[in-house]
């Protein structure tokens, strides 16, 4: 009896020992499309949040502060720590903008999918058209090339991040304005970032590279890990952070 009585009293410590994995969507997009992905990490034992924020209708910089922070709470609401996030285009930025002025402590890693990290060319060649915005909002606007737009004002990252990126496109008229190779909305060198830890191209495309299932074990190696398993990942030193 006493032994029983014992594990009952570990259980609570064990479930608040579980980590958090915060999700964040892409531009135009809902939370909908994570939650495949999303339901794929509970399953193997993390607290999955799955945040929805309304990607067109706010800055870059109002997003992250809003759609981070809901994030983190409701991971400190069901005590699970530390903190990792895995996130799809746009939302990889976000996470680069709230790291520049919050560095949370309890962050432990992050996986990005095919995120806009030095910005797309097709901003730069769409942004005037008055359709793009319409369809992208403010934050769209903020994803050029150029040395002034926000993600490369953002600059190096400091934490363990782990990068995918798709070298396959269902847009070709998109990809016509892109340097090949590309997913359809982001050429592969721009994806990259330095400071990241480990970067790995696939052949799946930008909109549906989040349904991948080898995209999905690949995120699940590296929160688990630190590093990707495919051999042909590049794995950069970032022991440091």
């Amino acid at each position: 009896m006493p032994k029983v009585l014992c594990l009952l009293l570990l259980l609570p410590s064990l479930s608040s020992a579980q980590e958090c994995v915060v999700l964040l969507h892409g531009l135009a997009r809902t939370s909908h499309a994570m939650q495949p992905l999303a339901d794929y990490l509970s399953q193997r034992g993390y607290v999955s949040v799955n945040v929805d924020y309304p990607s067109r209708e706010l800055p870059i910089e109002q997003l992250a502060e809003t759609a981070i922070s809901q994030g983190i709470q409701q991971c400190q609401a069901q005590k699970a720590s530390p903190i990792n996030f895995v996130t799809h285009s746009l939302g990889g930025i976000l996470v680069r903008q709230y790291h520049k002025t919050h560095a949370p402590s309890e962050l432990k890693r992050v996986v990005m999918l095919a995120p806009p990290n030095q910005g797309s060319h097709v901003v730069d060649k769409l942004k005037h058209f008055p359709p793009f915005y319409w369809l992208n909002g403010e934050s769209g606007q903020q994803l050029g090339t150029d040395k002034d737009s926000l993600p490369q004002r953002l600059g190096a990252v400091n934490f363990k991040l782990g990068v995918i990126a798709g070298t396959r496109s269902i847009n070709w008229l998109l990809s016509l304005l892109l340097p090949n190779p590309d997913d359809g909305k982001v050429s592969l060198s721009h994806t990259q970032i330095d400071g990241m830890c480990a970067f790995l191209s696939l052949p799946v495309t930008h909109t549906f590279i989040m349904h991948d299932s080898q995209v999905w074990v690949e995120t699940l190696h590296f929160l688990q890990h630190g590093h990707f398993r495919d051999k042909t990942a590049v794995h950069n030193p970032c022991s440091q952070f």
